[in-house]
């Protein structure tokens, strides 16, 4: 037996630096449409548009560590965004409003999946957040490794993409 889950009920982020990540998350949440359920000085949880995130602050005696994504533990969060014109009116937002790190604007990455566009950036504790909008089916639809006459899973994933290296092999 197997069970198909429902997305992600919610996020749990520790954040080092509370006084200036609660204000960042709260306003991003509100931009995305979900409701601030719990707020005080040491933790945020907003929840809507299907999830929820938590923002609690390190114990003080934690919070000399920074984020690396290189590290076990997280090394980014996607949300799928609805259209195209949505992750470029987030990108908007959090560039100008929220004046966040950029680490690639809004871009296509069809090397990950067809029809790939999204923006990412880092919150002030230099956490990445990464939003993406596939059209269709993206990897299950037609043109798609796993849909109908796909490739099949790849043996290979990074910096140039999904299945870049077995690509690769096959022209040789």
């Amino acid at each position: 037996m197997t069970v198909a889950v429902n997305g992600i009920a919610h996020i749990h982020l520790t954040v080092n630096e509370p006084e200036t990540c609660i204000p960042f998350w709260e306003k991003l949440c509100h931009f995305l449409e979900m409701e601030t359920l719990i707020r005080n000085e040491d933790t945020l949880y907003c929840i809507g548009s299907r999830t929820g995130i938590l923002v609690r602050a390190a114990p003080p005696g934690k919070r000399n560590r920074s984020f690396d994504q290189d590290t076990v533990g997280l090394h980014h969060l996607c949300f799928r965004a609805r259209s195209a014109e949505d992750v470029d009116a987030i990108a908007k937002f959090v560039t100008e409003t929220l004046q966040a790190r950029v680490v690639h604007p809004a871009e296509p990455g069809e090397q990950f999946a067809p029809g790939y566009y999204s923006f990412l950036f880092e919150d002030p504790d230099g956490i990445r957040v990464e939003f993406n909008f596939v059209p269709g089916k993206g990897h299950f639809g037609e043109g798609g490794r796993l849909g109908p006459g796909g490739k099949g899973p790849a043996s290979s994933y990074g910096e140039a993409g999904v299945g870049a290296e077995d690509t690769d092999r096959e022209r040789e």
